[in-house]
């Protein structure tokens, strides 16, 4: 089996070499992202109706439409724009969503190995410039389809930092000190499970994710699944792939620091507010 899979790259590789090399080569892929995420309001003294909204809205940040848009050496992803219905029915509802996903486009370059973000956090625009996460791929020996294409698996170990896939509602002054949520997130060992194409041999994936043979069409850890949909190939109308350039520029680290002051100082605005007898809801997910 695996002298099969050596065969098959290498065949892919010979075949789609000049096609690669074509100076206006560019393709399209959709991705599809569902995160699962159980949910316990029981004693919470949330209204039933007001239990549906939230439940609505937990699944809109948990199920997203992305865009990744590659040509031989740099992609960029980027959340499919859809109709913000925040401002509908809900109140003083508030969600924060904690996470390290780029709000702008996601850019990544395989040949110098460097990433860019836009991100929007607090109504300032910043730009995050760092070096790509070099994966540790071990090649499987298990393939699969999806849509038209054979894809083959790959795996490693990330360091993420620790989800937590059920929602407790509970209000603070019932929880124990010790229960409270430290500001420091655990990290952990996750298992990346990622499915490539060599129909499309380029290096590039969804997110941060990058590095194999063939464009990665199924990324999965935890409780997260990200699958491409649908692919376009040398579209008639090309897309401009080139590095965001507008925002403050910091590193990674940086960024990281920025927006822990600020959740800081989110949620002692939130406690005082809650101090003052005000009965909104408040929720916290961690992403």
């Amino acid at each position: 089996m695996k002298n099969h899979i050596l065969k098959y790259i290498t065949v892919f590789t010979l075949l789609f070499v000049s096609t690669i090399n074509a100076q206006n080569f560019q393709g399209m892929a959709v991705y599809q992202t569902k995160t699962k995420m159980s949910m316990d309001l029981a004693g919470s003294g949330i209204p039933a109706d007001r239990i549906k909204m939230i439940e609505e809205r937990m699944k809109s940040m948990l199920e997203k439409t992305y865009v990744l848009t590659f040509d031989k050496t740099a992609s960029i992803y980027k959340e499919e724009q859809k109709l913000d219905q925040a401002g509908g029915p809900g109140g003083g509802m508030r969600f924060i969503m904690m996470g390290g996903g780029a709000t702008g486009d996601y850019y990544k370059n395989t040949q110098t190995k460097t990433s860019t973000k836009e991100n929007e956090f607090s109504g300032k625009n910043f730009l995050i410039k760092d070096n790509l996460v070099m994966y540790d791929w071990k090649m499987e020996q298990e393939t699969k389809m999806i849509g038209q294409n054979m894809c083959f698996k790959a795996t490693t170990v990330v360091e993420m930092p620790q989800r937590n896939t059920s929602f407790n509602f509970r209000r603070p002054e019932d929880r124990k000190e010790d229960e409270k949520e430290s500001e420091e997130p655990k990290m952990e060992a996750v298992i990346v499970t990622a499915w490539y194409t060599l129909d499309i041999p380029v290096s590039h994936g969804p997110g941060e994710y990058w590095g194999l043979p063939g464009l990665i069409l199924e990324i999965s850890y935890g409780e997260t699944n990200i699958l491409c949909t649908k692919i376009v190939m040398n579209p008639k109308e090309k897309s401009e792939i080139s590095e965001p350039t507008k925002g403050k520029v910091v590193t990674q680290k940086e960024y990281d620091t920025i927006i822990k002051e600020k959740m800081k100082e989110m949620r002692e605005r939130m406690q005082n507010e809650r101090q003052k007898g005000g009965n909104e809801g408040h929720f916290r997910v961690r992403g």
